[in-house]
């Protein structure tokens, strides 16, 4: 049977393109690209990393990088166009032995993952001693009002208008965007946080980035009311 995301590999590869949408492009890739470099790890896995795209950008700063994805069209494209080892697997279950890397990186994933307790498990027991778990995410305000979905409307001063409902109750979502129709998980920040102290993870950064040298009204709005957020953790 098909996933929501066998059906959308298509459009979200087209949506994509070689530089990746707007949060990637402008927000979210020049820090994390800035972690992973303080971070200097020898092996690193992209959590979740669809058709690949960041996989190639870690590649070529030479780092030593494994992709895993459950959506067998995105892993043939990035297989395609390399860059890295690439893996079928699910976050819950993860087929790696116990210490098998330095970082782990879920860049927009962690809000595409129904077992978020499973998967948390898993990148702990797949990380070494002292290793690095770093997260590019939706903020919570995001994920209950869908705006991936058309929740929120645009204000003439480049704010913007949302409305959100039982934000503390994590639940799933229908997102379309772009012919993509895939299942989100809202879940509030206490939900990831308290998840991983408890598996014994220490933040050491936290970040809401925005675009840097704002040059288009759509870069302007963002930063009025961004909606990405970064963290890393470490064991």
């Amino acid at each position: 049977m098909q996933s929501d995301w066998d059906r959308s590999a298509a459009a979200w590869i087209a949506a994509q393109g070689d530089e990746g949408d707007f949060s990637r492009r402008r927000v979210l890739d020049t820090p994390m690209l800035q972690r992973v470099t303080q971070a200097r790890p020898d092996r690193v896995l992209d959590l979740g990393c669809g058709e690949g795209r960041f996989c190639r950008k870690l590649a070529e700063r030479g780092y030593d990088v494994t992709g895993l994805d459950p959506t067998a069209a995105l892993l043939a494209q990035a297989e395609a166009r390399g860059g890295a080892r690439y893996v079928t697997g699910r976050a819950e279950a993860l087929p790696f032995g116990d210490g098998s890397f330095d970082m782990v990186v879920s860049y927009l994933s962690l809000l595409d993952i129904e077992g978020i307790d499973a998967a948390l498990d898993e990148v702990a027991r797949v990380l070494a001693p002292g290793g690095h778990f770093l997260i590019a995410n939706l903020a919570g305000i995001a994920t209950a009002a869908d705006i991936k979905g058309g929740g929120w409307e645009a204000l003439p001063d480049g704010g913007r208008r949302i409305i959100i409902r039982h934000y503390l109750e994590s639940r799933a979502m229908q997102s379309e965007w772009k012919g993509i129709s895939v299942t989100n998980w809202h879940r509030p920040l206490s939900v990831y946080m308290q998840a991983l102290l408890e598996r014994g993870f220490h933040l050491t950064h936290f970040d809401e980035p925005s675009v840097p040298d704002p040059q288009w009204p759509q870069e302007e709005a963002y930063n009025q009311a961004p909606y990405q957020m970064m963290m890393e953790w470490r064991l």
